[in-house]
């Protein structure tokens, strides 16, 4: 059930009218309800896998919580992050793994057939699997007092807005709001919530959906373009991704807020940094901010010498890229981030890049074209197409991009040029939550209306699954 789909129009409005007109203390019941529904539609059958996670770690972090004893505590843990993990691991990596091992002893010369498994990805699981494993660490560091209601518990895991492409979201803020339901439903929440939503549908249909038509033709085939197509089809896929994901969260935050619940942020204006650290910092926050408070400061972070600061951000960043799919290439793509990360560090960038305004647009400048070249193996298929892909952009041969469809063309390059508008002067200095309560209601309705108007004219209407879903 796709977000920028008529089924899902039909579903949320009944889900939002039976929220609102029924009592506060059933209306969970009909969200859990609603939240199982939504991912049973992709397919029934694994909503078992979130069964099993949701019990597993309901039940311990109860134990946890009544627990003094810190060897049983450590076990209780280990009894959490080994059925996760599992879970994660059979599904989305062991393949990759059988292969890569079962390949390196072939080349070795022995002869094994690597075993694999025929099982589907299941939809979200990348991203539930954090959600409630953060919510098992913070109740073992008693950061956070475990939920006794099984069933809010359950919708906390399965909340159907961010279930199956994030914002990953953290027990302390969500838990919270999970428990009266009585939020009030004021214009100003109705009309912000509904404005981000139209906001997202314009970035996924209009300004993703147009690019991936030309980003597609180049990189299926990148050997038959010449270097100024595959130069402009790296750039329009760097914006591409952003607006697919940053979209798919702007819907996400847009429909929970009219259901009363503040999700975090998720993205701002990452194309703005002027370095790869604090790119890092406003780029798919959810997830950034988990491998930063789960991954690396336990790893030891920055404190325990130089070396080991390079080794806790390359291995952040290489697992950061293995989350996001079971493949050498994303593994390439985590470890240039991390290669990046640290390098800035070693030549203390941040003191450079901030000395002045011009430094820190040089820095913006380099900062874009660091991560584009980080985006060629994000997008490719293969090492192949990525290394072709790269071989155009270092032996520049062709100054004129190819053009298939002018006018996916130029929908294209005006949506871009309306996104980097909005960014620039408006969302790079507020929240959207912000900008919205600092409009009037007929300001705010009026950039609702121009952005549903585009989104109409020029949005690509073939329904096309958001990029993370495969994650």
């Amino acid at each position: 059930m796709l977000f920028n789909s008529v089924t899902f129009l039909l579903f949320y409005l009944a889900v939002f009218a039976g929220y609102y007109l029924l009592p506060q203390k059933s209306r969970w019941l009909l969200l859990l309800v609603s939240s199982y529904g939504f991912y049973m539609a992709w397919n029934p059958y694994y909503i078992i896998l979130i069964l099993i996670s949701t019990i597993i770690d309901y039940t311990v972090a109860l134990r946890l919580e009544e627990t003094e004893d810190a060897v049983k505590r450590k076990r209780l843990l280990q009894v959490s992050l080994t059925a996760n993990l599992g879970l994660l691991f059979f599904f989305k990596y062991f393949n990759f793994f059988s292969k890569s091992t079962f390949g390196l002893l072939s080349y070795l010369g022995f002869t094994l057939k690597a075993p694999v498994v025929d099982v589907l990805l299941p939809v979200g699981i990348s991203f539930y699997t954090f959600q409630t494993l953060s919510y098992t660490i913070d109740v073992y560091r008693r950061e956070l007092k475990a939920e006794r209601h099984f069933g809010r518990f359950a919708l906390f895991v399965t909340f159907f807005p961010q279930l199956v492409a994030g914002p990953i979201e953290r027990a302390s803020n969500l838990l919270p709001q999970l428990q009266k339901f009585d939020v009030p439903l004021t214009y100003q929440r109705f009309a912000s919530g509904l404005t981000q939503s139209v906001y997202g549908l314009f970035k996924k249909v209009v300004v993703a959906d147009n690019l991936a038509v030309y980003v597609d033709a180049v990189y299926n085939h990148p050997a038959s373009h010449n270097s100024a197509t595959a130069l402009l089809a790296t750039y329009f896929f760097a914006f591409q991704i952003y607006c697919d994901f940053s979209g798919y969260s702007d819907i996400a935050i847009g429909t929970a807020k009219m259901l009363g619940f503040d999700f975090n942020d998720n993205f701002q204006t990452p194309y703005f940094s002027s370095s790869v650290t604090e790119f890092w910092r406003r780029w798919h926050i959810s997830l950034s901010s988990w491998l930063r408070d789960y991954l690396y400061i336990p790893l030891g972070g920055n404190r325990h010498g130089e070396f080991n600061t390079y080794r806790n951000l390359m291995l952040t960043m290489l697992l950061g890229g293995l989350w996001h799919g079971a493949s050498w290439s994303f593994v390439l793509w985590g470890a240039l981030n991390g290669f990046y990360l640290s390098m800035e560090k070693l030549v203390n960038y941040h003191q450079w890049v901030t000395r002045s305004t011009l430094h820190r647009i040089f820095g913006a400048f380099i900062t874009f074209h660091c991560i584009c070249l980080t985006w060629v193996y994000f997008r490719a298929d293969s090492f192949a197409k990525a290394n072709t892909v790269v071989g155009k952009l270092l032996h520049f041969q062709g100054v004129v991009p190819e053009v298939q469809d002018l006018n996916v063309f130029l929908t294209s390059l005006l949506a871009v040029f309306i996104l980097l508008v909005l960014d620039f002067f408006v969302f790079r200095k507020t929240s959207f939550d912000q900008f919205s309560k600092a409009l009037k209601d007929w300001q705010l309705a009026l950039f609702m209306a121009i952005l549903f108007l585009l989104t109409v004219l020029f949005g690509v209407a073939d329904g096309s699954v958001f990029i993370y879903f495969q994650f």
